[in-house]
This record gives structure tokens, sequence and C-alpha cells, in this order.
């Protein structure tokens, strides 16, 4: 009788063994849909993200008005004469090279606080364990970050260049997204929040430290184009594959009107160099996680 009792209860345990088994193989993995939701809700968990780009927006948006204002009062009623070039400074002053440098500086900046966050407060062993696929994890991040700064980028650069055209229009001053050039001056400002931010998120992901990884990412942004010039070939070549070069190319809306070097860098070049930033980045934080231990 015992010998039967047994015999039961190791066949019912055999049984509910084999359900959780089953239940297990056959639970279905987390698909990328699933992965970009649940980065999307750790990102906005984040409590200082909407303080600091809140108040970075305003800061850049004020900066870039405050260039408008300062070329709208030195420009007569009657507005610039003839070729003076008005487009490009209507273009420079949306958008300026003191904006574009906070801009990168910021971007750089949360791109590298969102992962390196995670490897501080361990956070990433729980987010690896529920889902083995680190690749996917870090591609998952990396998309909702590049989203999320693009709006970012694309935000502040479409207000600094309303307000200032709506200032410069009372001069007679104001250009237009239909000018020539314009659009991917715009546009060049707009993408250059999430490169930047790409960036940052690579670095941070190979440094994990969070002093080391603002640091590292202030020396390629800032130092590392301060490094090659534009008489040389070879080192224009390496100058305008830099972020910081390749923005200041495409905000070039009337490059007639400025000084160009011995080896100027192309709209397509500059394009593609944002591109290259973006995804060797994302593939250089995908292939480190990957390899690395936690």
């Amino acid at each position: 009788m015992t010998t039967s009792t047994t015999t039961g209860s190791t066949a019912t345990g055999s049984t509910a063994t084999g359900s959780a088994a089953t239940g297990a193989a056959t639970d279905p993995r987390p698909r990328f849909g699933d992965l970009l939701a649940a980065e999307w809700i750790r990102f906005r968990s984040l409590r200082p993200m909407p303080w600091v780009l809140g108040a970075g927006a305003l800061v850049l948006v004020a900066v870039n008005l405050n260039a408008a204002r300062y070329t709208y009062q030195h420009t007569g009623p009657d507005g610039p004469p003839p070729g003076s070039g008005y487009v490009g400074v209507a273009v420079n002053v949306s958008f300026t090279g003191m904006s574009a440098n906070l801009l990168m500086l910021l971007a750089g900046g949360v791109g590298a606080a969102v992962i390196v966050g995670e490897y501080t407060t361990g956070m990433i062993r729980t987010t690896f364990a529920a889902v083995p696929d680190r690749r996917a994890v870090l591609l998952a991040k990396a998309g909702v970050l590049a989203v999320v700064m693009l709006g970012f980028g694309v935000l502040v650069s479409g207000v600094s260049f309303g307000l200032a055209q709506a200032l410069l229009g009372r001069r007679h001053a104001g250009v237009s997204l239909a000018d020539p050039g314009v659009l991917h001056a715009v546009a060049g400002a707009a993408a250059l929040a999430p490169v930047c931010a790409l960036i940052g998120f690579g670095l941070g992901t190979l440094v994990r430290h969070a002093a080391a990884s603002v640091v590292t990412t202030v020396l390629v942004l800032f130092l590392l184009p301060a490094s090659f010039n534009e008489d040389h070939r070879w080192s224009a070549a390496i100058a305008h594959a830099m972020p910081f070069t390749a923005w200041r190319r495409l905000a070039e809306a009337d490059p007639t009107h400025v000084l160009q070097p011995p080896y100027p860098a192309t709209v397509t070049g500059s394009w593609l160099a944002f591109a290259g930033w973006a995804v060797a980045s994302v593939l250089a934080a995908a292939a480190v996680a990957h390899r690395r231990d936690v």
C-alpha cells in the first residue's frame, strides 16, 4: 500500500514537472516591440530626464534667439543689401555654433546616462536575466534613445528657426524652409542630437562609469575634431567625418559667402558621417554588451 502511494506521488510529481517544463518550453520569447515598450517605460522613469531635456531646450532656444536679436538690431529697416549673403546669416543665427556645442554636450551626456545608470545600480543584470539576448536589449535601448533625441532636436531646431525668422522678418531679412539650402541646415541641427546621444550611449556601454563616460564623450566630440584641419587631403577627410564638422557643413545654407578650406566637405558626405557615427556606436555597444560580463 505504501509502495503504491509512493509510486502515485512520484508519477504526480513527474507529471507536474513535465507540465512545468512544457510550459517553460512553450513560453514565448519577448518580441522586439515588447523590448521597445519596456525601454520607453524605463526611459520615462528616469526622474531627472524631463528636467534635463526641458531646461536644455529652453537654454538652446534662448541662445539662438539672442543671436537673432543681435542680428535684428544691426540690420537696417530696409533689410540687408542685395548680395550680402543674408540667407546664410539668417540660418546661422537660427542655430549658432554655441548652441550646437551645448546640444552635443547635453545629448552625449543623456546617451551615456541611459546605459551607465543601469550598470551602476546593477539593474542591467536583471534586464539581461529576463532577456538573455543582450544585443536585442541594446538595440531597443538605442532605438528609444534615438527617437526621443530626434524629437528633442526637431523641437529645438524648429522652434529656434521659427522664432528667429519671425524676428528677422521685421527687417525683411527672414528666410523660409523653401529657400535653397535652408532645409538641410535645419534638419542637420535636428539630427545632431540623436547622433551625439548614440555616441554617448556607445561610449557609456564601453566605459560603464558615469564620470569617465562623460569625459570620454567630450574628448571624442570636442577635442578629437580639433586635432585635424582641412588644409591637407588626409586630414580634411578625417575632419569631415567628425560630427561637429559635418553639422557645420550642413549649416552652410549659402556656401558662396563662406571662406572655404582647400578641401571642403560636401552635404552628402556630412549626412554619411552622421549615419556612420550612429550605426557604428550602436553596433559597438551591442557587440561589447554581448561579449563582456556585467
